[in-house]
């Protein structure tokens, strides 16, 4: 990453949508005066260029270019710097939305000049803009990613009896399609032999679609960050599908307007530089930042956290590497299939050239890593061994304490449970990571084998949905499901 230049729990709140926020900075008055009003380069009444940044303050695997990026006011700073060389006034409206399709309907019309929303959503504002020549979007970062898929889950009431999708066949299931909660949905069962058709899909946004569930309208919800975990995690639902079981990558990105950064290309570098700044912050102060991003959506903190954390589900990472554009191209048919997808050229559609100038000489090597920036570090407080192996630890979060307690592994984790139960101290959340997708998910609803032939270190092995959980009984005999405080007061 380059280095930085000085310079309960409802998650919905009542809201004016869209939300507006508009941020003006200085200017000379000699530069007005010789401004006219240009909309093509964002200039408006006065001479002040004009920005439009279109973002889902919920959806938080966009905050790095939404919610955190606004909190921290890192745009507005980046304008200001490239103002005073210039002598040029901004003026940034912050318009927030619950999903990507508004967003791109803004665009299309001329009305956002940037915009962030998850692959779906990005297919489909790339197809729809593509057609219009100079008035195209093209996409110029990403925010995060998960690369087997783990950012979108399907969800069911927590009383009810499915174990699999399989016993969902038949049933209706609330989704938005077109959406990335839509496409892991329609993978997952064409991946079980089921077929997209096994279910009644119900069209419905995030929030009525979890009524939907509550009520028992539908059987199971199909969405994306941070819905199965909030739902979860406020005990109205529980995992029945790790989107990571489908080992596909997903992931939300940045996409503006054409002629917009052509005409103003100083907004655009920007902006990109201000992304990097909020990523930066995000990995540098997790903590902070998930609370953060609490304060502003209404989420619990420990749910943002689950995503956007150390190991978190989500990786934020700007460049956009092929494994995740590739990913999106193969996503095409799959989009064609559920939604009104048009042709689209993904070599036209992605460009880093605005990233790359942004980020300066890591971007190469930054590009051809996968590897998580933010990993889970420090010295396990009850095995009293250092936290190494990302594929095992965890965190507590501690009711009372400024920052979380790593655990090397699952078992180290219950044993520091229990130790701070045995203290009366209140464990807030914990989280560990699913034995065999990697899915990062809160210790007390994940699903826990007891297996008495492995070595006491690995006697306990967690996992996020109850399938993953039965395939490793059936593969190790003796293996039991056990409950989280068996586990906790026999590890």
């Amino acid at each position: 990453m380059p280095a930085l230049p000085p310079t309960r729990p409802r998650l919905f709140r009542p809201r004016r949508k869209p939300v507006l926020r508009a941020v003006a900075l200085v200017c000379t008055a000699a530069f007005l005066a010789a401004c006219g009003a240009d909309s093509d380069s964002g200039s408006g009444s006065g001479g002040t260029v004009e920005v439009v940044v279109g973002y889902q303050s919920k959806t938080i695997n966009t905050v790095t270019a939404g919610t955190l990026l606004r909190a921290q006011g890192y745009f507005e700073k980046r304008l200001a710097e490239a103002g005073a060389q210039s002598g040029t006034k901004y003026k940034v409206t912050w318009q927030d939305y619950d999903t990507g399709a508004p967003i791109t309907t803004q665009m299309v019309a001329g009305k956002i000049d940037i915009g962030s929303m998850g692959d779906y959503p990005l297919l489909i504002n790339g197809s729809r803009t593509q057609p219009l020549g100079d008035d195209r979007t093209v996409m110029v970062s990403v925010t995060g990613y998960n690369l087997r898929g783990g950012l979108n889950s399907v969800v069911v009431p927590k009383d009810s009896k499915a174990a699999s999708l399989a016993d969902l066949k038949g049933k209706s299931v609330s989704t938005s399609v077109g959406s990335a909660g839509h496409g892991v949905l329609v993978r997952a069962l064409e991946q079980a032999g089921l077929g997209a058709d096994a279910v009644k899909v119900e069209n419905q946004q995030p929030q009525v679609g979890a009524s939907a569930l509550e009520s028992g309208g539908v059987a199971a919800q199909s969405q994306f960050v941070a819905w199965p975990g909030l739902l979860v995690f406020q005990d109205r639902a529980r995992l029945l599908y790790d989107g990571a079981a489908t080992r596909f990558p997903t992931l939300h990105g940045v996409v503006v307007r054409e002629k917009y950064a052509k005409g103003r290309p100083e907004v655009i570098d920007a902006f990109l530089k201000a992304q990097l700044d909020a990523t930066r912050f995000l990995h540098e102060q997790p903590l902070k930042a998930a609370r953060s991003v609490a304060s502003d959506t209404g989420l619990p903190p420990e749910v943002v956290y689950l995503y956007n954390g150390p190991a978190g589900i989500s990786t934020f990472d700007a460049t956009l590497k092929p494994t995740l554009t590739d990913a999106m191209d193969r996503d095409i048919p799959l989009l064609k299939s559920i939604a009104d997808l048009k042709a689209l050229d993904m070599k036209a559609f992605v460009d880093d050239t605005w990233l790359r100038k942004a980020y300066g000489p890591e971007y190469d090597a930054d590009l051809a890593s996968t590897e998580n920036p933010a990993r889970i570090t420090g010295t396990d407080a009850a095995c009293t061994v250092p936290v190494t192996d990302e594929a095992t630890a965890g965190e507590i979060w501690v009711d009372g304490e400024d920052a979380t307690r790593p655990a090397a592994n699952p078992v180290c984790l219950l044993r520091q449970v229990r130790q701070i139960q045995a203290t009366g101290g209140k464990v807030r959340v914990g989280y560990v990571p699913d034995a065999t997708t990697g899915t990062r998910w809160y210790a007390d609803k994940a699903v826990w084998v007891s297996d008495p032939g492995a070595a006491p270190e690995a006697r306990f092995v967690p996992f996020a949905a109850p399938d993953t959980a039965q395939a490793f009984v059936a593969a190790h005999p003796g293996s039991t499901v056990v409950p989280y405080a068996e586990a906790v007061n026999a590890a």
